[in-house]
């Protein structure tokens, strides 16, 4: 049967008609698409040797739900197979070829550079989009696929139409994707790569069906693939061997799909949640890789299903759904899913068009104004976490609305820093709580909230200013930290941590790990237990500055140390508290047992400081119960009208001993057996 054309298929295609592409078990590939694959894969030069255990990386024909036949595409999705070809170089030569009517094959070589920015061209029926040997790209824009039928869209990249300052994709001006399809079937994604891009990079919307997303990369983004709009239940959609990468959700998002098939993903580095469930979906995942992340597998509704099989999960915390069988893969298509220990090779080596390549310079330039290599810090950061070098980003002025991740394996001595050198000019700011609801259920927690995370060992942040917007007045207190670092050998130089309730958290991977912290030159505020955690930190020479609560009598807490047994705590050496709270109502901190553990020996130590008139006696406060009395806080030699008076009883305010003085220094605390010495 000839397939239709796109009016034809505008014309005819309903919700009705949708429901008619009943799908049947694969039959054995048509050996003139298989041939006809074979020759366009040569004229996209390309390897057609290299094979896994699920057959060909550049498979001839299609893979998954994309290569089911069915009566209106016997041989499935073949796109412009047989028809005419046309080379392509530029957007107004693009924009033309894939709206012709008929079989049509678009050859697109080098950049091509959408005009206007955002642009989404619409794509006909019977077509295949190919990148032609390395280096073709979509930048600024990206396809639309509208009630058509039968596309093929191959070794392309897409690129930079990310709005500046609109990471949440939410802007009026800001609906473009990397790819739309919508009220379409027989649609086949391959070995393509998504990065910075608008709203989403892959859509599949309104009854799409017949669709396979494989091979390809997605990374440095917010919004990576969502699959649904609609109330129906019909798409039947297959991702496998795809990557990941620094993308804070929809990995993917998969909403009232009657058959969804993810197979040989590599998911690293999910901010809020991997691969979800939603709606009726009937999802299986299978022999996918979830490494460092949040909410890995997620059934979100009463009648959401995932089916998860032998699927691995590494520093992944929450959830990791299964609610039993669905329906089986294997009754629909042939496959083969990758053994599980050679999947990050596999995908990593093979996964985006061909010869691929990365290059992050040595020096990245954030800039809101165009001017930079990226428009987004979190962009800038993946690009470091991949670089087999460090990096220093750089960050023109500007206020950058982003969660941001340094995540765990990024080379050490990535420097994060603020261009001008005043951290007023540079803010990242976000505003989650721990306490907010995630829209799939449970909170956001300690490890979720912040605006920015460092996880990574060996990271720098000066000069900028990291914020947490949580509106306390408006919403009430919570948890909402600007800061989280977890990483060993971490420097804040010159930077500003802006927030209320826990402001900064330096923790540690585990109650036996040591992660060091130095702080120099620097502003916090907050209001209740701002600094707190389970690292040795060292702050000198910067001002603590707690909020003014309005209270006649408690206006909050400044640390919250919550130490392991036999680890130093914090020190804060040189630094000068201040604030407008009344006189006597603010104290320096109080111990942190979490969960009551009596392991935990919280520590601070406050020396050679000035302590404005807010600081109260007694300077400590009990917390949960655990007096504060039992574990080791302490003062030294400190000045101004909140310090203990020459000569005054220590009741309330216990002091370091000489010979404890010489030992809580910021080298005792911070050298270790590496002999770390950031102040030098």
């Amino acid at each position: 049967m000839p397939s239709v054309s796109r009016r034809q298929f505008t014309t005819a295609m309903g919700v009705a008609a949708v429901a008619t592409f009943a799908t049947t078990a694969s039959a054995s590939a048509d050996p003139t698409s298989a041939a006809e694959g074979a020759e366009l894969l040569r004229k996209m030069r390309v390897p057609s040797g290299r094979s896994t255990a699920d057959g060909p990386v550049w498979s001839p024909t299609a893979t998954g739900f994309a290569g089911v036949p069915t009566a209106q595409h016997p041989a499935g999705a073949v796109g412009g197979a047989g028809g005419s070809v046309i080379v392509v170089g530029d957007a107004q030569q693009l924009a033309d070829a894939i709206l012709r009517d008929g079989p049509t094959i678009v050859l697109v070589q080098g950049t091509v550079a959408v005009t206007p920015f955002g642009t989404n061209l619409k794509v006909s029926s019977d077509t295949s989009i190919l990148g032609v040997g390395r280096g073709a790209e979509i930048v600024g824009g990206g396809f639309h696929l509208d009630r058509v039928a039968n596309v093929v869209i191959r070794n392309l990249t897409f690129r930079d139409s990310y709005v500046a300052g609109d990471w949440d994709g939410k802007s009026d001006d800001n609906d473009n994707d990397g790819i739309r399809v919508d009220t379409s079937q027989h649609v086949w994604i391959d070995h393509c790569a998504f990065a910075r891009l608008g709203d989403g990079l892959v859509d599949v919307r309104k009854n799409s069906t017949n669709v396979t997303v494989s091979w390809c990369i997605f990374r440095d983004h917010n919004k990576t693939v969502g699959v649904g709009w609609t109330d129906d239940v019909l798409t039947e959609i297959t991702l496998h061997h795809n990557w990941s990468s620094n993308t804070y959700q929809r990995n993917a998002s998969i909403d009232n799909v009657a058959a969804g098939h993810v197979y040989s993903c590599l998911f690293q580095g999910q901010g809020q949640y991997g691969t979800m469930s939603r709606g009726a979906s009937q999802l299986v995942i299978e022999a996918c890789l979830y490494e460092n992340g949040e909410d890995a597998i997620v059934a979100k509704d009463p009648e959401s299903r995932v089916d998860s099989r032998g699927n691995r999960f590494t520093a992944i915390r929450g959830r990791k759904d299964h609610t039993g069988p669905t329906f089986e893969p294997s009754d629909r298509y042939t496959y083969t899913a990758e053994p599980i220990d050679e999947l990050a090779a596999i995908v990593q080596k093979n996964a985006g068009p061909h010869a691929r390549k990365e290059h992050a310079g040595r020096r990245i330039r954030v800039a809101l104004d165009g001017t930079g290599d990226v428009a987004s810090i979190g962009a800038a950061v993946g690009a470091a976490w991949r670089s087999p070098h460090p990096v220093e980003i750089v960050v023109a002025p500007g206020t950058y609305r982003e969660i941001v991740r340094i995540w765990p394996g990024t080379p050490a001595g990535l420097v994060l820093r603020g261009e001008t050198g005043d951290a007023a000019d540079v803010v990242l700011t976000y505003d989650l709580a721990a306490g907010t609801e995630k829209f799939y259920g449970g909170d956001f927690g300690r490890t979720g909230a912040a605006t920015l995370a460092v996880l990574a060992d060996d990271v720098t942040i000066a000069d900028l200013t990291v914020e947490n917007g949580y509106d306390e007045a408006t919403n009430g207190s919570s948890q909402a930290q600007a800061l989280r670092t977890v990483g060993d050998r971490i420097v804040l130089d010159g930077v500003r941590l802006l927030g209320n309730q826990d402001t900064f958290l330096a923790e540690t991977p585990s109650a036996e790990v040591v992660s060091r912290v130095y702080v120099r030159d620097s502003f916090i505020e907050g209001d209740v237990d701002f600094i707190y955690g389970s690292a040795s930190l060292v702050i000198e020479d910067s001002e603590i500055s707690s909020y003014d609560r309005g209270s006649a009598s408690n206006n909050g807490y400044v640390c919250a140390p919550s130490t392991g047994g036999g680890i130093r705590g914090f020190l804060f050496t040189g630094c000068s508290f201040t604030s407008t709270a009344a006189a006597g109502t603010v104290f320096l901190g109080r111990p942190w047992h979490p969960s009551s553990n009596p392991d935990v020996a919280p520590s601070a130590v406050i020396r050679d400081s000035h302590l404005g008139d807010h600081i109260q006696t007694p300077a400590w406060s009990d917390m949960g119960g655990w007096p504060w009395q039992e574990d080791f806080l302490r003062e030294h030699a400190n000045t101004g009208p909140g310090a203990l008076a020459p000569g005054a009883p220590t009741d309330g305010r216990p002091q370091l001993t000489a010979t404890e003085a010489t030992e809580h220094t910021r080298e005792n605390y911070l050298q270790g057996d590496d002999d770390w010495t950031p102040w030098s």
